[in-house]
């Protein structure tokens, strides 16, 4: 029988999953690999760790599944977004580290653009809003601190690349260059309105056009991988962005259906549609995956701590030994009692778009306990997300019905359900929470024929889990109140900025 695999590169670790014709996943294999703090909001990745850490999974996954090469149809790759790698064209070598989505050095240059009053050229071109999460200030960051950087790229010998660009760059021997259209539109240089990358805003950012990688569909035969790392011959034909490879997992094809993934950070996604539209309630438009090569888009909302939350519990403060472990310290108290967290690390994301905000915990008392702490941090991912999806309602004047979820975190039933809770919505979990990698997945297996159609995989698909909402409505709006007041206090608190 013959599978998909898909490469899901992420944040903390690297993942590879085989599926098989119906859906179901048939082997997964995952490596973590160490995240880099050089100071106060800068994260960073050595570029090595992520791809050493995929191809050993992917090779991983084949061995553990007793599979060859030649029993894969087609490799599927899926990626954390925005993280900015630049290296030499001629040697392959990173003239620096990968500089991740989550980080905040470019806080400075967008202040200064928007000062100068370019955030609404840049809204208009690309749908983002100017902030350092996107690509562009990580690559100018590069090019002006990294001695040489700028020379060499003047002189077209660097290159740059989000995840997936680097480990296509590597699978095909150095000879694909390549992206494809969703990870492009977020790096705040692609022009997602015309197609293309967007002259005007690489001039703003001092960034050669001869950096940019060619750009494809998300659905669409790249080429066999070339290495000799024990894949064979695989034929790559499917890239997208994680998040938008999560709303294509969904199914998630027309407009109005939406998703939300619960992974390191958050992540809603509003199908809107063949027509470019601008959010009024500070989301992003972002380009969606399209297997009939038209432009779709959707608007976005981006949390930047979610399940990275419980990992900080379990890491910095070493609350429990492993991440599942949360669920069960949360539930050894009824309620959080007084207590607010709002997980701030790297500033607040959509709507609040606050690169200073700070991580802050409200509302400690003599009987707080590390439950008390664990529940809101758990109930501090559904809080965001709720603030999302009520400025999404409103951009859209069209009330979300239900929400559909995924991601590692959504299998978590007490989060679950308060999500559900606060949203007084139907809150839809699927069978295989994987819709990341299952995207993948299923954009490479509809360009080289192994699914037919969308339709045909939905017919697979086995039934999802639903939370109904249990919480009345005077305790969510009660609850709610106290969480923006938490969000208020932690506004602004780090304005110094990240240290050098």
């Amino acid at each position: 029988m013959p599978y998909i695999l898909a490469l899901d590169q992420g944040t903390t670790s690297s993942r590879a999953l085989l599926f098989a014709h119906d859906g179901s996943i048939v082997g997964i294999a995952q490596h973590e690999f160490p995240q880099i703090y050089p100071g106060t909001g800068l994260v960073e990745h050595d570029p090595y760790d992520i791809l050493t850490s995929q191809l050993s999974a992917a090779v991983e996954v084949l061995g553990k599944a007793r599979l060859l090469p030649r029993d894969i149809v087609a490799l599927g790759i899926t990626n954390q977004r925005e993280t900015a790698l630049v290296w030499n064209r001629e040697t392959g070598k990173p003239v620096y580290n990968a500089i991740v989505w989550q980080d905040r050095r470019g806080a400075p240059l967008c202040a200064q653009l928007a000062l100068d009053g370019a955030e609404d050229t840049l809204r208009r071109k690309t749908g983002l809003l100017l902030d350092p999460y996107f690509s562009a200030t990580k690559i100018a960051w590069i090019l002006s601190n990294v001695p040489g950087a700028r020379a060499d790229a003047d002189a077209g010998k660097l290159v740059f690349g989000t995840v997936d660009t680097w480990l296509i760059w590597h699978l095909t021997s150095g000879q694909r260059h390549i992206t494809d259209r969703t990870n492009a539109s977020r790096t705040l240089l692609y022009n997602i309105v015309e197609d293309r990358w967007d002259l005007d805003l690489l001039r703003l950012f001092n960034i050669p056009l001869s950096m940019m990688p060619e750009v494809c569909w998300s659905s669409e035969v790249i080429g066999p991988v070339t290495t000799s790392l024990g894949l064979g011959d695989i034929s790559i034909a499917g890239i997208a962005g994680d998040q938008q490879a999560a709303l294509f997992g969904q199914l998630c094809l027309a407009p109005g259906q939406a998703k939300n993934t619960y992974g390191t950070g958050c992540f809603l996604l509003r199908h809107i549609g063949s027509t470019f539209t601008l959010s009024q309630q500070r989301l992003i438009t972002t380009l969606a995956c399209s297997t009939q090569r038209t432009l779709e888009y959707a608007f976005e909302g981006s949390v930047f701590v979610g399940g990275a939350v419980v990992q900080w519990l379990r890491d910095n403060m070493r609350f429990f030994p492993a991440s599942a472990d949360v669920e069960a310290l949360a539930a050894s108290v009824p309620d959080a009692g007084n207590v607010v967290f709002v997980p701030a690390f790297t500033g607040l994301g959509a709507p609040h778009w606050d690169p200073y905000a700070s991580g802050t915990i409200l509302g400690l008392g003599r009987d707080t306990g590390i439950g008390h702490i664990a529940r809101a941090a758990l109930e501090s991912i559904a809080f965001q997300v709720t603030d999302i999806l009520e400025a999404m309602n409103l951009d859209t004047q069209q009330p979300f019905l239900e929400l559909r979820v995924d991601g590692g975190a959504s299998s978590n039933d007490l989060l679950m359900q308060f999500q559900a809770d606060l949203l007084q919505l139907p809150v839809r979990r699927p069978a295989v929470t994987e819709s990341t990698a299952q995207g993948a997945a299923y954009l490479a297996g509809l360009a080289t024929g192994f699914w037919q159609s969308p339709e045909q995989i939905g017919a697979l698909r086995e039934d999802d889990t639903v939370f109904s909402p249990q919480a009345s409505l005077a305790d969510v709006q009660r609850r709610q109140a106290k969480w923006k007041d938490a969000v208020r206090r932690a506004g602004g608190w780090n304005k110094e900025g990240p240290s050098a």
